[in-house]
């Protein structure tokens, strides 16, 4: 019998294949011996098994140290390294070995880079598109505290897809995510909507279990149609360790079934929600 603070048990929905083909191996071995990272790993997400397989990962740029330390993420946090001047073309050859014609391109957040690491995600996507022509290339960007000459240097780049994650919803959002601004975000996700003239398709996501009610989804959801976010992934927080913010729900795949429905209804043009659902799953068909 559980007692009154024992951590949830998982359901059954939520087990996922232990990883070892062929195909998981042969990512994790270009990723290794190009000296790269994945935010698959370093992050620890339930769906590696079935993206490596499918020969798809989400390149993790900028070191693998994030300078912001929220309650929820396994990415360690600290004083990273400096930015590696090389990593954008040996990305770009991962990819091209690969086969890849969809890219996904995130990174740890750098607060302490004065442009927040926007000329390496700049770079990252040239490298893609010089070497494998017709690429393309999403980016799961940070917040560059409010850079707009940061988010316009990501976007003159010309991806085709910018995606910046809220999260959590805005009730939880200080406790969860104490060095980042609800309202900053937002506004980021403003700008990338409002520039027509590149047709970057705008993006985002969430998390939910964290102890948050309907209404509060139902508020997120409203603010992210409210800046005309297209794209949208939903998904399950699973707590990494014990020394993480505590599970209050697992919610069942009827559920996300329902908030998908929900999300389509306010104008989303693409709802990915599942309790396995992380932002880049299934990241090419969003487009």
């Amino acid at each position: 019998m559980q007692g009154p603070h024992s951590p949830l048990r998982k359901p059954a929905w939520l087990k996922v294949r232990f990883p070892g083909s062929r195909g998981f191996n042969q990512v994790k071995g270009v990723l290794a011996g190009l000296r790269l990272h994945s935010v698959c790993q370093e992050a620890r997400c339930p769906n590696i098994s079935e993206c490596f397989q499918e020969g798809t990962a989400t390149f993790l740029i900028l070191g693998d140290i994030c300078t912001r330390n929220c309650r929820y993420c396994q990415v360690a946090h600290g004083d990273p390294l400096r930015p590696d001047p090389g990593e954008s073309e040996r990305l770009a050859s991962a990819a091209k070995a690969l086969g890849l014609q969809y890219v996904v391109v995130t990174s740890v957040t750098r607060d302490d880079l004065p442009d927040g690491g926007a000329a390496h995600f700049a770079a990252a996507i040239d490298a893609i598109h010089r070497q494998i022509p017709g690429c393309r290339v999403e980016v799961l960007i940070p917040d560059f505290q409010g850079n707009r000459d940061a988010l316009a240097q990501v976007m003159a780049a010309g991806p085709a897809v910018i995606n910046h994650n809220l999260e959590i919803v805005p009730a939880l959002f200080k406790d969860l995510r104490p060095q980042g601004d609800y309202h900053l975000s937002l506004e980021l996700l403003k700008r990338i909507s409002k520039d027509t003239s590149k047709k970057i398709i705008s993006k985002s996501g969430f998390m939910v279990g964290f102890g948050e009610g309907r209404e509060d989804i139902l508020t997120l959801l409203a603010d992210l149609a409210g800046v005309h976010c297209e794209r949208l992934t939903i998904g399950q927080y699973q707590q990494p360790t014990r020394n993480h913010w505590p599970v209050s729900k697992y919610y069942h795949p009827d559920e996300f079934q329902e908030l998908k429905e929900t999300a389509r209804a306010m104008g989303f043009k693409y709802v990915e929600s599942g309790p396995l659902v992380r932002s880049s799953y299934h990241a090419a068909s969003s487009t």
